[in-house]
């Protein structure tokens, strides 16, 4: 028996579910006693709720982050904590790496602990075989389930995300614009989100009837903390005879790595080489010159996020989805027109 099971053998949705098991005042007595008698019947109390019927709850939040060290992730991780405990919230965080079974067995450990609800950090939780995503679902059966930058649709599932899919279109085509075409996308995520991205960069040069140079589209196997391998792995696309004028990259580790190519070249920027990263993290400033990115607004999404959160446990009917459009920030790496 699980919050499924309740809302349909009661003949109602499961946010009325969540509504009386939090005790909100906004449900019919009539609804609120056929709820609970089926609760009742069936003996039976999703952890999610415990709080909101006096049980012994932890008021604690499970947090999943594939990796920590990651930049992106990392700030995440701090940012949602914050909020949740400026909201009276404790967390219990678990990194468990990018395999399948290294992430279920994160979230029935989390749920063992009795856990609130779960949030996942990052798009790659969702796996590209659907059957494989079971796990989150089977999750969202007993707690409320916040995704970060990710899209599933599935009951009690709520995501929060920035629209890559735009974002990197219109970097795309500001590219286009000032005349450069032979623009090299590099990313080194297959994961929902890097997808959509590359779907962007594609759709671009759709729009403008453009052929897609597929050498142009390279996907690097390296370390993600590696900046002087993705210096190498450019080289070594010179030396194959691939050429390109601007690199768009799907997150500032690649742009950087980039912009070190660019050095070893000789290259001057963004005359001879525009280079465009992802999520403007601390490591565009970093860079000389500070790298053009695209701010998916981080902090707004785990502070939306957080609020979906707190608000789902209230009893409160929220968005299932919530997206935000990215924002291209030009800095010293383009001259965009």
């Amino acid at each position: 028996m699980n919050i499924y099971d309740i809302s349909k053998q009661a003949g109602v949705s499961i946010a009325t579910v969540s509504r009386v098991l939090n005790g909100s005042s906004s449900v019919k007595p009539k609804t609120r006693k056929k709820v609970l008698d089926v609760i009742e019947k069936c003996g039976y109390t999703p952890n999610a709720f415990a709080r909101g019927l006096g049980l012994d709850s932890m008021n604690s939040i499970g947090i999943l982050c594939a990796d920590c060290s990651d930049i992106y992730l990392a700030k995440a991780v701090y940012y949602i904590e914050g909020n949740l405990r400026e909201g009276g919230y404790n967390c219990i965080l678990r990194c468990c790496g990018y395999d399948l079974p290294n992430k279920q067995r994160a979230v029935n450990l989390l749920l063992a602990q009795r856990v609130d609800a779960l949030i996942m950090v990052g798009s790659s939780f969702i796996e590209a075989n659907p059957e494989d995503n079971k796990y989150i679902s089977d999750a969202a059966a007993q707690v409320p389930v916040l995704m970060l930058n990710a899209d599933f649709d599935c009951p009690n599932v709520f995501c929060t995300m920035c629209d890559d899919f735009k974002a990197t279109l219109e970097a795309t085509l500001a590219l286009l614009h000032s005349g450069i075409e032979d623009i090299l996308y590099l990313y080194n995520s297959r994961s929902h989100s890097g997808l959509k991205k590359l779907s962007g960069y594609q759709a671009a040069f759709t729009s403008k009837d453009i052929p897609i140079n597929k050498q142009l589209i390279q996907f690097y196997q390296g370390s993600r903390e590696d900046i002087p391998g993705v210096c190498r792995f450019l080289n070594e696309l010179k030396d194959q005879g691939i050429t390109f004028h601007a690199v768009l990259a799907s997150d500032d580790m690649l742009a950087a790595g980039a912009v070190k190519y660019a050095k070893s070249q000789g290259l001057t920027i963004p005359d001879e080489l525009s280079v465009i990263g992802f999520n403007n993290s601390l490591l565009t400033e970093c860079s000389e010159p500070a790298i053009t990115s695209i701010d998916n607004h981080l902090e707004t999404l785990c502070s939306q996020l957080v609020k979906i959160c707190i608000s789902t446990l209230n009893g409160e009917e929220m968005p299932q989805k919530t997206i935000f459009s990215g924002e291209l920030i030009q800095k010293a790496t383009t001259n965009l027109k």
